[in-house]
């Protein structure tokens, strides 16, 4: 017999897939006022500048036409320009935030440290010294001190760093 439990998921299930399909969620830039701009503003945007003066080529425009980041190979120094560049105000230094909408965590089961290897990986790129070890094999992530600028992201062997969409 089933548990009430799993009787509610069954039923909820459907509505996430649905969900998950129809709106596509996407870690995106720093510096951002109102997210649903990007979907009004940032497509009718010609030039694409945010893309064009990002200085570690982490953004991207997605086949919409929005822009989105890739940190699969460097993260985001919050250096601004991608802000200075947005003709349409979707990106504003003044009424955004220096910060991405995801937020970071270790997967134990894939992390080396976790599983007794010395491994600092992840820490030594950290600018906002957001990962911290309980002795040499725990590290964890500050959720209050990371930026979520994903150079941690791009630097884990074993990605082990993961992270959900805010």
């Amino acid at each position: 017999m089933s548990s009430r439990r799993d009787f509610f998921k069954r039923l909820v299930e459907p509505a996430i897939k649905e969900e998950k399909s129809s709106s596509p969620l996407y870690i995106r830039p720093p510096y951002v006022k109102d997210y649903s701009l990007f979907d009004k503003e940032c497509i009718e945007c010609e030039q694409k500048s945010c893309a064009k003066v990002c200085e570690e080529n982490i953004i991207i425009i997605e086949a919409k036409g929005t822009p989105i980041l890739n940190l699969q190979s460097s993260g985001c120094t919050f250096c601004q320009e991608c802000a200075i560049a947005c003709q349409k105000g979707v990106l504003s230094i003044e009424e955004g935030e220096e910060k991405i909408n995801a937020t970071f965590y270790i997967n134990k089961d894939l992390c080396l440290s976790h599983n007794k290897n010395v491994c600092f990986s992840c820490k030594e790129p950290c600018i906002d010294n957001a990962i911290l070890f309980k002795g040499m094999f725990e590290p964890i992530i500050d959720i209050e001190k990371c930026t979520a600028c994903g150079f941690c992201l791009s630097r884990c062997p074993t990605k082990a760093i993961e992270f959900i969409i805010k």
